[in-house]
């Protein structure tokens, strides 16, 4: 567990090392504000016990009060299930994916838990305190949401800014990062247009921290302005597709 922030009552934490065997790494969240928590992108089947062991460090299921999904991925609903039947948490998820994502297994018995939410994000209070639900469509799914913490200043990215195969969770240097990146980008983002539009929003927030689903943070705002400023430019995805598809 790292925490990211710890400060009159508001606390954020991180899980990073929960994965295991062919399973790609993946980061859990968690923001406790006051005797309230959310719990974003909490994963598979493979790490439900794990995380929900881990999680009564930081606070009892009892004080779990929203679970957030940015996208339909399975590394992020896959065990949502467990989470609803054993805690009283509601859950948002984009509105695209709410007839998609109860084929996971989500019981009838919770699904009237599950809340969707509209494409054009909305606000929450966690113990009082607001939360920021962004869209972030396209980047990679086409119906994907981000959360901000005004309070933390920090913002959880999804995969947009996932690392892959390196062996430290905080980035030490921007340009030595890039190939651990580059590549999930240019093929799992869909299109630069997408990446313009994310970083003209976020530009307008103040964000200390870039938080995302897997691989290494960014701590500090030069790394995450130079982060926002790399991905302003990144082709990918529909971009490099010009001569891609032909007849196997």
């Amino acid at each position: 567990m790292i925490t990211l922030f710890d400060r009159d009552g508001h606390t954020n934490v991180m899980f990073h090392d929960f994965s295991s065997g062919e399973a790609v790494q993946a980061n859990q969240h968690v923001i406790v504000a006051g005797k309230e928590a959310m719990l974003l992108d909490p994963g598979g089947h493979k790490i439900y016990t794990k995380l929900f062991s881990a999680l009564a460090g930081v606070l009892p299921p009892t004080g779990l009060k929203y679970l957030f999904f940015s996208h339909q991925d399975p590394d992020i609903v896959a065990a949502a299930n467990g989470w609803l039947m054993v805690t009283d948490a509601r859950a948002f998820a984009p509105a695209l994916w709410m007839r998609f994502i109860p084929h996971f297994g989500i019981d009838d018995l919770v699904a009237k838990r599950m809340h969707g939410v509209p494409d054009e994000g909305m606000s929450i209070e966690l113990g009082g305190k607001p939360l920021k639900i962004l869209p972030a469509h396209f980047l990679h799914s086409p119906g994907n949401l981000h959360v901000y913490d005004p309070t933390s200043k920090i913002l959880y990215s999804g995969d947009l800014g996932a690392s892959l195969g390196m062996d430290y969770t905080a980035v030490p240097d921007f340009d030595s990062h890039i190939p651990y990146m580059k590549g999930f980008h240019q093929r799992y983002m869909t299109s630069n247009k997408a990446m313009r539009a994310w970083a003209k929003m976020v530009r307008t927030l103040d964000i200390e921290i870039l938080a995302p689903q897997h691989g290494a943070i960014f701590i500090g705002r030069p790394l995450v302005e130079r982060f926002i400023a790399w991905v302003e430019d990144l082709p990918c995805g529909v971009d490099l597709i010009a001569d891609a598809y032909t007849v196997p």
